[in-house]
C-alpha cells in the first residue's frame, strides 16, 4: 500500500480494486464523470428521474473509486488533483441547476453553485500561482452530502414522499456548512 492510502480506500483494494482491470487509469473515471454527466441531466429533463438517479449514483460512486485507485496503485496525477473536483462540480452544479432550482428553490440552488463557483476560481487562481488544491476531509464530506441531498431529491421526485424534499434541502444546507469549513480548512 502507498502513503496517503485511507481506510476505505484498504477495503476497497481488498474486495472491489481487483475487479478493475490495470489498463483502467484513475483518470479515466474522472473522465467518465464528466463524459456522461449530460446524460443525467438530459434524463432528470425528461422527468426520467429512476434512470437519472441510477447513472448520478454510479458516476458518484466513480468518485471515490477513482481516488482510491490513484492511491493504493500510486496513480495520483497532477491533471487527477485539478480535474477530479472539477467533474464533481459539473455532475453535482449540473442537477443543482435542473432539479433543486425548480424543486428546492432557487435560494438554496444559488448558495450551492456560489460556493462551488468559489471553489473553482480559487483552484484556478492557486494553479496561476504554480500550486495545486486538494481536497480535504471537509470536502469530501461536502460532495458525500451532496450526493445524498440530490440522490434524496430524485427518490422524492420518483416516490412522490413530500417528507424526502425537506430531508434532501436540509442535507444539502449541511453540506453548504461543510462547504464554508472547508475553504476555512484550507486558509481562504
Amino acid at each position: 500500500m502507498r502513503d496517503g492510502v485511507k481506510f476505505h480506500d484498504r477495503l476497497y483494494a481488498r474486495f472491489l480494486l481487483p475487479l478493475v482491470p490495470a489498463s483502467v487509469l484513475p483518470n479515466h473515471l474522472t473522465m467518465f464523470r464528466m463524459i456522461f454527466t449530460p446524460a443525467v441531466v438530459v434524463l432528470a429533463v425528461m422527468q426520467w428521474y429512476v434512470w437519472s438517479l441510477i447513472i448520478f449514483l454510479i458516476l458518484a460512486f466513480s468518485d471515490t473509486l477513482d481516488g482510491s485507485l490513484a492511491r493504493v496503485r500510486g496513480q495520483v496525477t497532477t491533471w487527477g488533483k485539478v480535474f477530479d473536483p472539477v467533474a464533481d462540480k459539473i455532475l453535482v452544479g449540473s442537477l443543482v441547476i435542473v432539479l433543486v432550482m425548480q424543486h428546492l428553490g432557487p435560494g438554496l440552488a444559488l448558495l450551492i453553485l456560489g460556493l462551488e463557483l468559489t471553489f473553482l476560481l480559487i483552484g484556478w487562481w492557486k494553479i496561476k500561482q504554480g500550486k495545486v488544491v486538494q481536497a480535504n476531509r471537509w470536502g469530501k464530506i461536502k460532495m458525500f452530502l451532496q450526493v445524498i441531498g440530490v440522490s434524496l431529491l430524485l427518490l422524492g421526485l420518483i416516490t412522490g414522499f413530500q417528507g424526502l424534499f425537506h430531508i434532501s434541502s436540509q442535507t444539502l444546507y449541511l453540506a453548504l456548512v461543510f462547504a464554508l469549513v472547508s475553504l476555512l480548512a484550507a486558509g481562504f
